[in-house]
């Protein structure tokens, strides 16, 4: 769950927009009218997000790289990945001290939809976006994911290849992102 890429394309909107991005992984289903309108409205800037990072060619080419019989679980761990070249471009840019804080106030500060309501206290308590920098804390997290699935663990079997593809994916990243940001404009 890539929250901190989320908060970064919705920092320009209002605090139930960025609320909305926050949560919207754990917000099932179409109708989203039990939602207050600019949480709703996040919910699905989120959901156009994902949709063109699943599209994009980088994506795609990533996760082709994956090993055989994985692929289907890549999509996943590229999402935390995408949060760690994220936290990085960030940190470089001083652009943190703003972001994190309000993210972690709103998360804090407000219930969480049940699939997200165990993790977001551990979340905010633990620093993951800041430590989403540390790439050994990524791929912990992405083995944690995998831990919360039934069956073996195969976000965790990803890892290494995770490590040994870093600077291809650091590549991919570099492709995806300024094309993402372009194509949402001022969607907020």
């Amino acid at each position: 769950m890539n929250f901190l890429a989320h908060a970064w394309l919705a920092r320009g909107g209002s605090d139930d927009f960025l609320y909305g991005n926050l949560i919207a992984d754990g917000v099932k289903g179409s109708d989203l009218a039990a939602w207050p309108e600019a949480i709703a409205h996040g919910i699905r800037h989120h959901r156009r997000v994902d949709a063109f990072v699943d599209r994009h060619p980088a994506v795609v080419s990533a996760r082709r790289r994956a090993p055989a019989g994985l692929r289907r679980y890549a999509g996943i761990a590229l999402d935390l990945v995408w949060d760690h070249f994220v936290a990085v471009s960030l940190w470089r840019e001083g652009q943190e001290a703003m972001l994190i804080p309000r993210c972690y106030r709103l998360l804090a500060s407000r219930p969480a939809p049940a699939r997200l309501a165990g993790m977001m206290p551990l979340l905010v308590e633990q620093d993951w976006l800041r430590r989403y920098r540390d790439f050994d804390f990524t791929c912990q997290a992405v083995e944690g994911i995998g831990r919360r699935l039934s069956g073996a663990n195969r976000l965790a079997e990803l890892t290494p290849w995770l490590a040994d593809d870093y600077s291809r994916l650091a590549i991919d990243f570099q492709r995806l992102w300024p094309e993402l940001e372009a194509a949402l404009g001022d969607e907020s």
